[in-house]
């Protein structure tokens, strides 16, 4: 499956856009206001995958680094602190370990992308937020051809391409 994304200026193109889709026989999906949503759509939000992703980390590395700073500590004997004995300081190398694995979920998880941001779904978000409006196509390579010789008669700010490659 291709997908084709053209960004339009305004809803009276959009409209215009779809009609001499729809005249050609191509289906097409109008996002913006009054129209679907990007999550309707199903675009994915890149900031609430990172977020999953970090989390599902945390699960694993937080509980892990603890047993794993409490073993480092009692192995080695470490006494940072002296005045909270061996257990006290073996319950500190837990939590340094805990921490570690929550600094780890979170560069490991996705939580740079989080902060950076990444992929092309935030920004077509963020050009639906300001008010514009996106045509979608999907189909075959030869209909988003077609379909892209038909869009770029619209002007649109950007006709991106892109084809699943994902195995089902």
């Amino acid at each position: 499956m291709n997908y084709l994304v053209a960004v339009l200026q305004d809803r009276i193109q959009a409209e215009a856009a779809y009609v001499a889709l729809e005249k050609e026989g191509i289906e097409a999906t109008i996002l913006g206001r009054g129209y679907k949503s990007a999550d309707e759509f199903g675009l994915i939000d890149p900031n609430e995958q990172a977020k999953k992703q970090a989390q599902l980390m945390a699960f694993w590395l937080v509980p892990f680094g603890f047993f794993g700073g409490v073993t480092f500590n009692l192995l080695t004997g470490l006494e940072t602190f002296p005045w909270v004995g061996q257990v006290g300081n073996a319950i500190i190398g837990g939590l340094l370990g805990a921490g570690a694995g929550a600094m780890g979920s979170v560069f490991a998880g996705g939580g740079v992308g989080l902060v950076l941001g990444s992929g092309d779904a935030l920004p077509y978000r963020n050009r639906l937020n300001a008010g514009k409006y996106l045509v979608v196509v999907q189909g075959s390579e030869s209909l988003t051809r077609q379909a892209t010789s038909l869009l770029r008669q619209f002007k649109p700010e950007n006709l991106q391409g892109y084809a699943d490659t994902s195995i089902r």
